[in-house]
C-alpha cells in the first residue's frame, strides 16, 4: 500500500506550481503509458501500475523505478473518475527550440484555456502531421493532467513552444492564416505549402492585437444556426482543408 505522503505528493502534481517545481507531470491510462514505455521510456520518472498492466505490457519491466499497486491505490492517486491500470510521473520534455518546420505548417494557439480543447488540438496536430504548436502564455498548461489525457499520447510527438504570439508572429516572414468571422469562405482559399495557422480563444476568437499579423482571414461557412464552433472542432476542419489543398 502506498504511504499517505506518497499519495499526497502525487496528488500535488495536479497543480501547475508544483509541477513546475518538480518538473514532473502525471500521465494515466494503459494506452498512453504503453506508448510512453515504447517510445520514450527515458521520460518516465516512476511508474505505478497494477499486476494486470505488467502482465499485458512486459516491456514495462525495463522501467527502473516501478511499483506494482492495487486498484485501491490507483484510485487514491488518480486524477480520473475512472482510473485504468496505470499512472506514471513523467519528466518535463526538454525546452524546444523555436525553429518552425521548414516547408510545412505550424499552429499558433491564442488563449486556448480549456484543457480538453488544448489536448484535443495537440492530438489533431499529431494526426494531421503538424509538428509544432506555439501557445500564448494564457493557454492551458500543456502538462495539466486533463490536457495530457486528451492528447492520448500525442504530447510525445508534437513540439510545443510557449511564446507571446505578437512577438513571435512579428518575426515571421511566411503566410499567417487565421479563423475570423467575416473572413473569406474556407473553400475559396488555396492554402500555400507552408505557414502558420492561428486558432483563437473559445469565446472571443483571435485577439485584436494579432489581427494585423494575419495575411489571410478565413471563415468556416455556417449552414445551420449554431452561434459558434468549439475551438478543437474548428481546428480539425481547418487542418483538413489545409492538408487537402495545401
Amino acid at each position: 500500500m502506498l504511504s499517505k505522503n506518497e499519495v499526497k505528493y502525487i496528488q500535488s502534481l495536479g497543480h501547475k506550481k508544483r509541477r513546475a517545481e518538480e518538473r514532473l507531470f502525471i500521465a494515466e491510462g494503459s494506452k498512453i503509458l504503453a506508448e510512453f514505455i515504447r517510445e520514450m521510456p527515458q521520460q518516465i520518472f516512476r511508474l505505478y501500475a497494477t499486476e494486470d498492466f505488467f502482465q499485458k505490457h512486459t516491456e514495462a519491466q525495463q522501467i527502473a523505478d516501478k511499483r506494482v499497486i492495487t486498484d485501491e491505490d490507483l484510485q487514491r492517486i488518480s486524477q480520473l473518475q475512472t482510473p485504468h491500470e496505470a499512472l506514471a510521473l513523467i519528466r518535463y520534455f526538454p525546452e524546444p527550440d523555436e525553429k518552425l518546420t521548414p516547408n510545412g505548417w505550424s499552429l499558433a494557439l491564442d488563449g486556448i484555456r480549456d484543457p480538453g480543447n488544448m489536448g484535443t488540438i495537440i492530438r489533431l496536430a499529431d494526426w494531421f502531421g503538424i509538428e509544432t504548436i506555439i501557445c500564448s502564455p494564457d493557454c492551458a498548461d500543456v502538462y495539466n493532467p486533463k490536457v495530457v489525457q486528451a492528447t492520448m499520447g500525442s504530447i510525445m510527438r508534437v513540439k510545443i513552444i510557449e511564446q507571446e504570439l505578437g512577438d513571435f508572429l512579428a518575426k515571421q516572414n511566411i503566410p499567417v492564416a487565421g479563423a475570423v468571422l467575416g473572413g473569406d469562405q474556407l473553400g475559396s482559399y488555396q492554402f500555400p505549402s507552408s505557414g502558420i495557422l492561428v486558432i483563437g480563444n473559445e469565446a472571443n476568437g483571435i485577439s485584436k492585437e494579432l489581427l494585423p499579423f494575419l495575411t489571410q482571414q478565413v471563415m468556416i461557412p455556417r449552414f445551420g444556426h449554431a452561434e459558434s464552433l468549439n475551438a478543437a472542432t474548428a481546428t480539425g476542419i481547418l487542418l483538413w482543408e489545409l492538408k487537402r489543398n495545401g
